[in-house]
């Protein structure tokens, strides 16, 4: 491998890598339907997003046709929502070429002040999730119209994981136009047209929920909104102080970007705490449920391990936020000025991965209960 990286270039191995696999799943399913493209493509990877855009529990292939696994003639390969063992021994590959490839770009635009470019991303972290309950909105209306919102394949393009794709495209876009921008004397840098280009996609998407909200199948809950944001910053400003007072050198390396790196795992722990325990208090007829497995099992936990009558109190959700404040705490530690100093490229990207992903699930959190869907 390393005979060819030196001799044809690591971007052109990298490009060759990513077609050639491409190809091969492809041909694969073409020549193998059934075994190749039902038993591993649908079950693993397509069918789960049918599933999830349905708001179904489970959904059948059966002749070529997706009908939920409780009516009559699902005996086909059946799908869940979620993650499998085998569909992220898909993903995580797919993830690191994705993650090498971005590393390849920013290499070729040749982009600097990488500060900058974290800040300017942050709408798009923001947008991501947003986008997210935009599927969220049409599992509403499915279940109260029996119509999806927006039909498949598309509403599948923001579903985990294709969303991240969709988010991709779009922010490789701005980043491409904001740095033609930068390049042609435009502008005076390419973070100012990176930020707006994110601050439009993410009004433009909350919008959209706005007018989810005049619907049958969802409702604006202001207070519950309020209460994740205010929370969220409270417990940001504490664990900084925190970190100030009793361990400043945690914060040499990331400065002021771990304050995002915090708010955002932050929200993601609030917004878990008050839509898992307490929504009826804000006039939900029902607390949301976990939808996704960590959440899940430390809310078991805690149910199981503290007495019946202090749960009723203090709910069981509460420890995810320390989880995500202890977890957010040690990245901004182990991201210190060693490594921005000798890999600032990599560190940026690894940096704005980590606020992605809490910011992206909080976000999701943080409006599905606001909206109630």
């Amino acid at each position: 491998m390393d005979e060819y990286i030196e001799r044809y270039g690591a971007e052109r191995v990298w490009a060759a890598t990513v077609v050639l696999l491409a190809a091969a799943v492809v041909l694969a399913a073409t020549v193998f339907p059934q075994r190749v493209y039902v038993d591993i493509i649908w079950q693993y990877y397509w069918g789960p997003v049918v599933a999830d855009a349905h708001g179904w529990n489970c959904v059948a292939w059966a002749g070529g046709e997706q009908i939920p696994c409780s009516e009559s003639g699902a005996t086909g390969p059946t799908a869940e929502p979620g993650y499998t063992v085998v569909s992220y021994a898909g993903y995580i590959p797919t993830l690191i070429l994705l993650v090498v490839g971005i590393l390849f770009l920013v290499r070729r635009l040749e982009i600097e002040r990488y500060r900058a470019g974290f800040f300017a991303l942050f709408p798009y972290m923001l947008f991501g999730g947003a986008l997210r309950v935009v599927e969220d909105t049409s599992v509403a209306a499915y279940r109260v119209t029996g119509e999806l919102a927006m039909e498949l394949p598309w509403i599948g393009f923001l579903i985990s994981p294709l969303i991240y794709f969709t988010v991709f495209v779009l922010t490789l876009v701005a980043v491409l136009v904001s740095v033609w921008l930068d390049r042609t004397g435009r502008v005076s840098g390419y973070e100012y047209p990176l930020a707006a280009i994110g601050t439009t996609y993410l009004t433009i998407t909350l919008a959209y929920l706005g007018y989810a909200t005049t619907e049958e199948y969802a409702e604006f809950y202001p207070l519950l909104l309020l209460t994740i944001l205010v929370g969220a910053t409270v417990a940001t400003a504490l664990t900084w102080l925190a970190i100030e007072r009793f361990a400043p050198e945690i914060n040499n390396g990331t400065r002021y970007m771990g304050l995002v790196v915090i708010w955002a795992h932050a929200i993601d722990g609030v917004a878990n705490v008050v839509g898992l325990d307490w929504a009826t208090a804000f006039g939900h007829s029902s607390n949301l449920v976990p939808k996704h497995p960590i959440n899940g099992a430390i809310v078991d936990i805690t149910g199981s391990a503290l007495p019946a009558n202090v749960v009723a109190v203090t709910g069981a959700a509460w420890p995810f936020l320390l989880v995500k404040l202890a977890a957010a705490t040690f990245v901004v530690w182990v991201f210190n000025e060693e490594i921005f100093d000798e890999e600032p490229r990599f560190a940026i990207l690894m940096m704005i991965t980590v606020v992605a992903v809490g910011l992206g699930p909080g976000t999701r959190d943080m409006l599905r209960a606001t909206i109630g869907v």
